[in-house]
């Protein structure tokens, strides 16, 4: 564990991005062989759009990472937040808590309040719009939302008073999770069914992307499962009754144009239909 530690107090910014892109080239080639749904599309194409909104993510959050560092070291200087507070105990265990708590703070919680609060999901909205769900649709984030993420993210860091190595190992299980879960790939339903009792499992995922409510309102969760089960957000459906994108924003002038995408935030909203 220690070893681990000591990697991701100094991981480079290089290291960081290979991951990322890693795990893109690792879930493409999985889901080419075995995919979840057989799409009539352009891949690249699809995944033009969403590489750009991966690299606007990735500056974003490269060109923010200072603040993260000043809240980590922060927190640990000030003996702030609930690690902090907790008696000595086993490193491992230590970093599971955290990261468990910084997933509720970081992911489930921002994702929950962007679905909830009409300002924030116009930001979010965009990620929604895909019809093709795959390993490129994971970092398919509006700029404006990739801030509001990273806002909620630090608001994470200082309640959980999380020291920085923990905050950059929980950033990149967060980012294989999401490539893991958007991935258009098919493994058993049987196993699905069991990983989701711990983990975001695709399937569990894939419910989310279905374009109607009250679907689209459920499994919040990123990495683990958990707070979708104690919160009552937990929803399932058939694999085969999924449908992608997002009912308002079903024609491919809406959900398949850069410039539209970037301006839905600022566009008059759109009423949904419940299913």
């Amino acid at each position: 564990m220690e070893t681990l530690i000591q990697y991701f107090e100094t991981i480079p910014s290089l290291h960081r991005g290979l991951i990322l892109a890693g795990g893109i080239t690792f879930f493409w080639i999985i889901e080419n062989a075995t995919p979840f749904f057989k799409f009539n599309y352009n891949k690249w194409e699809h995944a033009r759009i969403n590489i750009f909104f991966t690299l606007t993510t990735i500056i974003i959050n490269f060109t923010l990472a200072f603040v993260l560092l000043q809240t980590a070291d922060y927190v640990s200087d000030k003996k702030i937040g609930v690690l902090q507070w907790l008696p000595e105990m086993n490193l491992w265990f230590f970093a599971l808590v955290g990261i468990l708590l910084l997933d509720f703070f970081g992911a489930y919680l921002a994702h929950f309040v962007e679905h909830k609060v009409k300002f924030l999901w116009r930001f979010h909205l965009i990620h929604h719009t895909d019809t093709y769900i795959d390993t490129t649709s994971a970092n398919r984030h509006h700029p404006g939302e990739s801030v509001i993420r990273f806002a909620f993210t630090t608001f994470g860091v200082l309640v959980v008073g999380s020291p920085m190595w923990m905050v950059f190992l929980y950033q990149t299980l967060s980012v294989l999770s999401t490539q893991f879960t958007h991935a258009n790939i098919s493994i058993p339903k049987k196993v699905d069914e069991k990983l989701s009792y711990i983990i975001v499992s695709p399937d569990m995922h894939k419910i989310h992307h279905h374009y109607k409510l009250p679907y689209t309102d459920s499994n919040y969760g990123n990495i683990f499962s958990v707070w979708d089960r104690i919160f009552g957000t937990f929803l399932y459906m058939k694999r085969e009754d999924i449908q992608y994108g997002i009912d308002t924003h079903m024609d491919p002038k809406d959900h398949n144009v850069l410039s539209n995408l970037l301006t839905i935030p600022f566009q008059k909203g759109r009423s949904p239909e419940i299913e």
